[in-house]
């Protein structure tokens, strides 16, 4: 028992010399843990242009819509225009039969016939009671005749001369009514009149909903006439962004119909409401499309610059770290080359615009910042510069062509 009570004394007494010999060994280091340096990415700072964008998703719309209608019903005897054709302002687009038009015509104008016979007649009879009247005044101032009968004698010449202004009347009506015939039978003619001022140019054949033979009623659409150029790109911004949206800024287009190609064109309204279910504002674009390829329907992501920057200080956006709830950088202060060792220091920063994958800084910079394993470092840190990050964009194009030049494609 006593040898097992030596034994756990002897390992006591050893533990706490190794325990007295660590302290005095860290004093005598200055009570610091020598740590190796972090091994780090860094990249350049850059002075470059940058811009911030913002890619919209919308559809295209006909920038007018006309709907062909016959002001008449009738059979549709034919159709001069097709799904897809051109047509102009004014041209003949369908044929209605006319053979019930035509005969309510005849019919006017013998109404006419006879209301113009009435006239003559009426004139005729007008004229003999005159004469009648004439002679009784002559033979009443001789004595000749009573008063009474030179009253009956006036009053018959004066209905005479009341059955012309009626049968003039009449010929009036048979006038109107053949005017309005002819006018009924000019509606069989269906013409493409969309209103002056929406433009004078061709436009498309969108829609045809009869087909020749069919029996139309008054007002029915017979087909869907539309303006390509321009055509309106429709959008709907979120609150975030409407504020920084304004009429007459530009716009670049896409769509999948034609991949690789870009199309131009500029906001021409904002909403002043926005959807209370989705508490977006409708924008409106203004798209040229003077060869006519994009078309109403087609699905397209439009892109507008809200704000930009020709010489703008610019840092990947890798390069932001956060200590103490402040944002900032880490600069590397020494010599950069790959496998060096350096020293790094901490720079609180200001942010400004955000694209592709780099940050504008708002106060100036130079040299390098670390992109990678920030999360290693703190103020005064040595490290090892791991990884060099290329330059900028721009910098390395011209890197890549002197390569070329010089025979070594990168």
């Amino acid at each position: 028992m006593r040898w097992i009570v030596r034994a756990v004394v002897v390992v006591a007494l050893v533990g706490l010399g190794w325990l007295i010999w660590s302290r005095l060994a860290d004093e005598g280091g200055g009570g610091k843990t020598q740590r190796s340096p972090a091994a780090v990415s860094v990249a350049p700072v850059e002075q470059r242009s940058i811009a911030e964008r913002r890619i919209f998703s919308g559809s295209l719309e006909a920038s007018a819509r006309f709907v062909v209608a016959p002001k008449v019903g009738g059979r549709v005897a034919s159709l001069a225009v097709d799904l897809g054709d051109t047509v102009e302002r004014g041209q003949v687009v369908a044929t209605l039969d006319d053979a019930e038009f035509v005969q309510a015509v005849e019919a006017a104008k013998a109404e006419l016939g006879v209301a113009e016979a009435q006239v003559a007649e009426a004139r005729a009879e007008a004229q003999v009671a005159g004469k009648e009247q004439r002679r009784v005044s002559s033979l009443s101032n001789k004595g000749v005749l009573s008063a009474s009968q030179r009253d009956q004698i006036e009053a018959e010449a004066a209905m005479a001369d009341a059955a012309v202004r009626v049968a003039r009347a009449r010929v009036q009506a048979a006038q109107a009514a053949l005017a309005a015939a002819r006018v009924r039978l000019g509606y069989t003619q269906v013409t493409a009149d969309w209103p002056e001022g929406e433009g004078e140019g061709t436009r498309v054949v969108a829609d045809r909903e009869v087909d020749a033979g069919e029996t139309v009623a008054a007002n029915a659409p017979l087909m869907t006439i539309v303006d390509l150029r321009p055509l309106t790109g429709v959008i709907y911004v979120t609150e975030a962004d409407y504020a920084r949206l304004r009429v007459d800024q530009d716009v670049t287009l896409r769509t999948d119909v034609w991949p690789g190609r870009t199309f131009t064109g500029r906001i021409a309204r904002i909403a002043p409401v926005f959807r209370e279910a989705s508490r977006q504002a409708r924008v409106e674009l203004s798209v040229q499309n003077a060869e006519g390829a994009l078309k109403p329907g087609m699905f397209v992501r439009a892109t507008t610059t809200l704000d930009a920057v020709d010489d703008a200080t610019v840092v990947p956006v890798s390069a932001l770290a956060v200590r103490d709830g402040v944002e900032g950088v880490f600069v590397v202060d020494g010599e950069v080359a790959k496998g060096s060792e350096a020293a790094v220091k901490w720079q609180p920063v200001a942010r400004g615009i955000v694209a592709e994958e780099r940050v504008q800084l708002r106060d100036p910079l130079s040299g390098h910042v670390v992109t990678l394993g920030q999360q290693l470092v703190e103020d005064g840190s040595r490290v090892t510069i791991a990884a060099l990050g290329a330059a900028s964009v721009e910098e390395e194009a011209g890197e890549r062509a002197l390569d070329e030049r010089a025979g070594e494609p990168r």
